[in-house]
């Protein structure tokens, strides 16, 4: 640049204040957005992401500094990356002119090193003299930049800066860090505003695929009866929480939170009296604990976390101990994140058979009901919400959507006993079985007295909520058992093979 240090400074300063207000004004916004935005990948140094937003940023950085760059080096207050110098221009003519002629070159040394010297004193003192190239003092007076425009340019810029770091304030929330949100990545849809918690974006964010520590075959069925072991008297289950990928169709898997690799977990089957130990290891990647959805036990064996209990912490144990007192239909999960892991598959049914054979409510056969729905977009799992974004694209039975559902069979005259459980709705499920109405014989596990059962031929299955209902046999053919929103017996929206989602076939033949 030539000159002392203070006058490049004086002579650089202005223009350099332009050009970086204006890239800092197109960086901000889109850094800062990108990165709090769906994807918080984008903000930890060890993901491609954030390399692919730095460099998205600057880019648009550039581009927003680049007309500001032009008018800089139109006015001469400037150099652009390609501008040649008048004195590098005059240096590099003479150099050539000296190249061109060697054979003289001894007898004109000394004339052209001399002109050589006063080429360099003339450029030197030119740019000791302010650089006055570099302010457009050899601009005609009518485009020679004033104090006013640069002035303006300044302010201008300035104002670009100042909004392009205030916007991501009203979009995102611009208070929280990596470690806040981790490395959460949020539904399409999903609403994101200034005021969004960081735990709110961890419990709604999609299942880390590189997670899962198992991956279950397609054809794997959940709710399988999980036998337990006695130990002085006590029948002892081991629950284990981790994650897993699960197929809910042909094709389509989910990365779901399970008890003991499967969805549901597995079914717990006991009897009145019985003394029983539940040991469970978490092996998630954020804290958990167990309710038993509806049973009389004592407080500390509840298992709402931060209030009957700490929670489980990743990595460790916790044993659950009581005395079962009731009997019917009930069901286990998650109460930690509940919003996230029961959506992710968290929960189980437990069958409690009455003490007195007498009070078993009799039928042929019997099939459990276990409704769940899942999320699944841009090859990722999000846990169900009834939210902007986090609304359900497929439905479960028993872990499987149709056509996958198990299909019962059954004989004309027979009777079989259903046990609707509500095990992980975001919507309230009018369960309808074909082939003419049923009997509701218990409700949350509670047996109705023969007075009081009612005919029926759909429920509602709320959350938490448990039917058992009967229902006979009357005519072969095939029965569905679904539910009657229609949304709910598709596959993302498709049909397959007749139906979808909360969809199973009762086949009844007549022999």
């Amino acid at each position: 640049m030539g000159g002392t240090y203070w006058q490049n400074v004086r002579n650089s300063f202005m223009p350099e204040f332009i050009s970086m207000n204006a890239m800092m004004a197109g960086m901000a916004p889109v850094m800062a957005i990108l990165m709090m935005g769906r994807d918080m990948r984008a903000m930890w140094p060890g993901e491609m992401l954030f390399w692919g937003v730095m460099a998205f940023g600057i880019g648009v950085g550039f581009a927003t500094a680049f007309p500001f760059n032009v008018w800089l080096v139109a006015k001469q207050l400037k150099h652009g990356l390609m501008t040649a110098r008048d004195g590098e221009q005059k240096e590099d003519a003479t150099n050539r002119e000296l190249s061109e002629r060697p054979a003289s070159r001894k007898m004109r040394m000394s004339h052209q090193s001399k002109a050589h010297r006063t080429l360099n004193a003339s450029h030197q003192q030119h740019m000791s003299h302010g650089d006055s190239h570099q302010h457009g003092e050899e601009l005609p007076p009518a485009l020679a930049p004033t104090r006013t425009q640069i002035a303006a340019m300044a302010g201008f810029s300035l104002i670009m800066l100042a909004g392009g770091y205030a916007y991501p304030f009203t979009q995102v929330n611009m208070s929280l860090s990596a470690h806040d949100v981790g490395r959460a990545i949020m539904a399409p849809g999903m609403i994101m505003t200034f005021d969004t918690p960081g735990d709110a974006m961890k419990d709604m964010a999609a299942v880390d695929p590189r997670g899962v520590t198992f991956t279950a075959s397609a054809d794997a069925r959940g709710a399988a009866v999980l036998e337990p072991r006695i130990e002085n008297g006590v029948k002892v289950f081991g629950l284990t929480a981790s994650v897993i990928r699960w197929t809910i169709l042909p094709g389509v898997t989910v990365e779901a939170y399970a008890y003991n690799n499967q969805v549901p977990g597995p079914t717990l089957c006991v009897t009145e009296g019985d003394r029983v130990r539940i040991n469970v290891k978490n092996y998630l990647p954020e804290s958990t604990t167990v309710h038993w959805h509806g049973l009389i036990l004592p407080n500390e064996m509840d298992g709402p976390a931060m209030i009957t209990q700490k929670p489980i912490e990743p990595g460790q144990s916790f044993s659950y101990e009581y005395t079962v007192g009731q009997r019917g239909t009930y069901f286990y999960h998650t109460h930690d994140h509940v919003d996230r892991q029961q959506a992710l598959g968290l929960y189980g049914a437990l069958i409690i058979d009455p003490k007195n054979p007498a009070d078993v409510i009799p039928a042929d056969a019997e099939y459990l009901v276990q409704l769940q729905e899942w999320i699944k977009r841009d090859w990722l799992t999000f846990p169900s919400m009834p939210m902007e974004g986090a609304l359900p694209n497929y439905f479960t039975i028993n872990g499987k959507s149709y056509p996958a559902t198990e299909t019962v069979h059954m004989k004309v005259g027979q009777t079989l006993k259903v046990r609707f459980i509500g095990s992980n709705t975001t919507a309230i499920h009018p369960m309808h079985i074909h082939g003419g109405p049923f009997e509701v014989a218990a409700v949350d596990g509670e047996t109705l007295a023969p007075s009081a059962r009612y005919l029926a031929d759909t429920v509602n299955i709320a959350p938490g909520q448990r039917y058992d209902v009967l229902w006979q046999a009357r005519r072969p053919g095939k029965w569905l058992i679904h539910c009657h929103i229609s949304h709910h017996t598709t596959n993302n929206n498709v049909e397959t093979q007749g139906g979808g989602g909360l969809m199973l076939v009762i086949d009844v033949t007549g022999d």
